[in-house]
């Protein structure tokens, strides 16, 4: 069965499916994104992934192709259409086709909007039991980090210098030596005095929505959370480490930059959220991850 995307209003195989080359989001990357699991055919948190797409699209002044109802409706039958019970949704906006030109066309084109499905991420064998390795990596983005844009060169290059190095993701270094978050994750760290360390949802990072759903259970299980930014060396020190993304969830950090973390394995507190956001995701799709 071939995948099927949804382009400006039409579905076809992925294969025949394209856009316009003077599309801004080609030629500029002016566009957003959003990448959206799905368990059982239910969409995971999508008012929450949506509202966080309608915000990227205000900061850039890009218009709503849809609005909010009728595009999860549109997700749903692309859901069908691939007949793919679990996975995730690429969903991504640009300002639309316009002659090439740097400042925003006088009169704005209709934005262009397109999806695809894809199967889900899930962790390789062993890792989510035994955790993942992580590298540092400078943090060349620009400084509008809370805004989902479909420019991503600065993560690609991380991504592929923790590939190279056989680690699983790339934490990201200010030159002061504070973790921002992962090329493709949220960062966390864990100590005895402050439990749950993560930095805020500010300019800097792409405020996650399984970060915050995370964070969300942890303060409702009377783990402790402080939202502060924190250094390398904290987190070399720290008891425990993890990750947090749309795919794969929650995942143990065990050892950066070569420096093992805690004991080498997954702590208790990572072990009872990863535990405490399966059961959350149980409850909201009905998909059993034991």
């Amino acid at each position: 069965m071939p995948r099927i995307a949804y382009v400006n209003g039409r579905y076809a195989p992925t294969a025949q499916a394209s856009v316009n080359i003077e599309d801004r989001g080609y030629q500029f990357a002016d566009g957003v994104y959003e990448y959206i699991a799905f368990y059982n055919r239910v969409l995971l948190d999508a008012d929450a992934h949506l509202a966080r797409l309608e915000r990227s699209l205000a900061k850039l002044g890009i218009g709503k192709p849809m609005e909010r109802a009728p595009l999860k409706l549109v997700m749903r039958e692309l859901i069908e259409q691939n007949g793919r019970d679990d996975g995730a949704i690429y969903l991504q906006i640009t300002r639309g086709v316009a002659r090439r030109d740097h400042p925003f066309p006088q009169i704005p084109p209709r934005p262009a909007l397109s999806m695809s499905v894809f199967e889900p991420k899930t962790p390789k064998p062993g890792e989510a039991a035994k955790g993942v390795r992580v590298i540092t990596h400078p943090d060349e983005r620009w400084k509008h980090c809370d805004i989902k844009s479909i420019s991503l060169l600065a993560g690609v290059l991380a991504k592929q210098a923790a590939a190279l190095a056989g680690a699983k993701e790339a934490w990201l270094l200010l030159p002061d030596g504070t973790v921002t978050e992962g090329a493709a994750s949220n960062s966390f760290i864990v100590t005895e005095r402050e439990g749950v360390i993560t930095h805020p949802a500010d300019h800097h990072i792409l405020g996650g929505i399984t970060r915050d759903i995370v964070l969300r259970l942890a303060r409702e299980n009377s783990i402790g959370v402080a939202e502060r930014p924190f250094s390398i060396h904290e987190a070399h020190t720290a008891q425990e480490a993890f990750l947090t993304s749309t795919s794969p969830n929650v995942l143990s950090v065990v050892q950066i930059d070569g420096r093992t973390i805690g004991n080498g394995k997954p702590g208790p507190v990572t072990q009872k959220l990863m535990a405490l956001y399966h059961s959350y995701i149980l409850a909201q799709t009905g998909k059993d991850f034991s």
